[in-house]
């Protein structure tokens, strides 16, 4: 007779491969017996919304992502322990089934050794109560199992993975999480389940508790915090794709966040940042593809520190619609910000060259110190510094910006655009006539130097002429032409020779240092051998 677990209802199910929520337990007339009605996670694998003959036996959020299962055909899942029994191979079921359980066999002697199974009984105990760190995803784990029984087996875990499993609640991550004393780490993410929708009692259950991810678990933003004063300890917090579009202001909890992710979040605006913008200790934030087009701190005014995010180290804000440079001189604001990621928005499309874009963002930041990955060298900032300060001074002089400091008055509007531009002045001096007038400003257009290359080893390589950007990097240039000149993999050894030194070749020995490191000019030839 098909039977279903009298919690059967909000559980989650595996059918083959497929996941799916109860939603409906009882009879489907005219049909005999029980049925299950489901709401399957992938929608293409149902057939309506809940409804059937014109009953309706549930709702779905998809109009065909749900359908009737017999019970037999549903997995309602294992417990903890025997998920991490079966996971070790430390399961005696197991064992007996495939007949290792007392008998070993020696060529082709089988021994028989008695007493064999409370020995295996007390290694295994040993076994489970020396894992530290248990990993039992994708293991159909959907309740916690006897009280008590994961306590009195697993006495030193610290670091669990639950992620993608069948846990419904996060009652059950506390019946787990309780008999745990040591829990730091606990990844729970890829479950569907329901959380408190009100206040609960602050237990100590993960006093300890360092990390926490819930990516894909559906939880919201006010289900985070009523959670919250239970995470006394937390450092980081992971929240991907969790359909969390407005954030509140947590209210003395998360005091201790270190690092917190709501990537594949779509935020209702860059002002729900202001919400958690008082965060003492968050040092990461990582807002990967939240939809925000712009980022403001109104508090604060040209040239001045924000209050908000008074920790914040290192920011992740790519795939976003970030559009205006106004954002990124925001950014300057942030007192301790030293490390930024914010490719793939739409403010890079603005200039055709990368470099380029590198120093405006390096220029109007001024304590970055690692911008998408790749550190920033003080040459690198010096220079980047230097070539805004002249290319936008015609623009400041336009703007009533002057070399006598009693006349210098540049509009708010350039100052606006350009908030950094007075202490780039204070740092360097402002921009001399001289540097400004009858010539271009030294952008990237104008540091590319026209180089011959020339194999002198192989005369039947005609020489060739390239266009190459000075901050180039000797291992760039080598991998420009191991493809421009169809190299094999063997090792080239460069150098150049200039009309200035007459005959010397100066060696191009050093991978990591650009091309202006060793004075190369216009018109120069550099020599490649292998």
């Amino acid at each position: 007779a098909a039977w279903a677990p009298s919690d059967a209802l909000g559980r989650r199910v595996l059918c083959g491969t497929e996941r799916a929520t109860v939603r409906y337990v009882g009879s489907v007339p005219p049909t005999a017996g029980i049925w299950l009605g489901v709401e399957w996670d992938d929608p293409q694998r149902g057939k309506h919304d809940g409804t059937y003959e014109g009953t309706q036996y549930f709702k779905c959020r998809h109009p065909r992502g749900g359908s009737f299962i017999r019970p037999n055909k549903a997995n309602f899942g294992v417990d903890f322990l025997t998920a991490i029994k079966d996971r070790y191979g430390l399961n005696v079921e197991q064992d007996v089934q495939h007949g290792t359980e007392d008998t070993l066999v020696f060529g082709r002697k089988t021994v028989e050794f008695v007493g064999m199974d409370s020995i295996a009984e007390q290694q295994r105990q040993v076994q489970l109560n020396q894992l530290v760190d248990i990993s039992v995803r994708e293991c159909a784990v959907s309740h916690a199992g006897q009280k008590e029984e994961i306590s009195r087996t697993c006495a030193n875990i610290r670091h669990i993975n639950l992620s993608k499993n069948l846990i419904s609640s996060w009652e059950t991550v506390t019946a787990i999480a309780s008999q745990v004393q040591n829990l730091e780490t606990l990844n729970i993410s890829e479950n569907k389940m329901k959380f408190p929708s009100t206040s609960t009692s602050v237990s100590s259950v993960f006093s300890k508790l360092r990390i926490l991810a819930l990516n894909q678990t559906e939880i919201t933003w006010t289900e985070v915090l009523l959670c919250a004063p239970g995470w006394p300890a937390l450092e980081e917090l992971y929240l991907t794709s969790n359909n969390i579009t407005v954030l509140e202001r947590p209210d003395n909890v998360l005091q201790t966040l270190k690092s917190l992710d709501l990537s594949d979040n779509q935020l209702l605006d860059g002002n729900q940042l202001h919400l958690i913008a008082h965060l003492p200790r968050l040092e990461q934030l990582i807002l990967r593809n939240t939809g925000i087009s712009s980022i403001h701190f109104p508090d604060a005014g040209f040239g001045c520190k924000t209050k908000m995010f008074p920790s914040l180290k290192g920011l992740a804000i790519n795939d976003n619609k970030i559009s205006q440079w106004s954002s990124i001189n925001e950014l300057d604001k942030l007192p301790s910000l030293r490390s930024l990621q914010c490719h793939n928005n739409p403010l890079m499309d603005t200039e055709k060259n990368p470099e380029t874009l590198r120093q405006l963002i390096i220029a109007k930041i001024s304590q970055l110190e690692i911008l998408n990955k790749s550190e920033i060298l003080p040459a690198e900032r010096k220079g980047a510094e230097l070539d805004y300060r002249k290319i936008f001074g015609n623009d400041w002089l336009a703007a009533g910006g002057n070399w006598n400091p009693e006349k210098n008055k540049p509009s708010e509007e350039f100052l606006a655009a350009h908030p950094r531009y007075p202490s780039l002045c204070l740092k360097y001096g402002a921009p001399e006539e001289g540097e400004l007038k009858g010539r271009q400003p030294l952008t990237l257009k104008n540091q590319l130097l026209t180089l011959t290359i020339k194999c002198p080893e192989k005369p039947e390589q005609k020489p060739v002429e390239k266009k190459l950007p000075e901050s180039m990097t000797i291992q760039r240039v080598k991998g420009l032409l191991y493809r421009l000149l169809k190299i094999p993999g063997s090792e080239l050894k460069l150098s150049y020779e200039s009309s200035k030194l007459e005959g010397k070749e100066v060696e191009l020995d050093n991978d990591l240092k650009p091309l202006q490191f060793y004075s190369i000019e216009n018109g120069d030839c550099v020599l490649v051998r292998w």
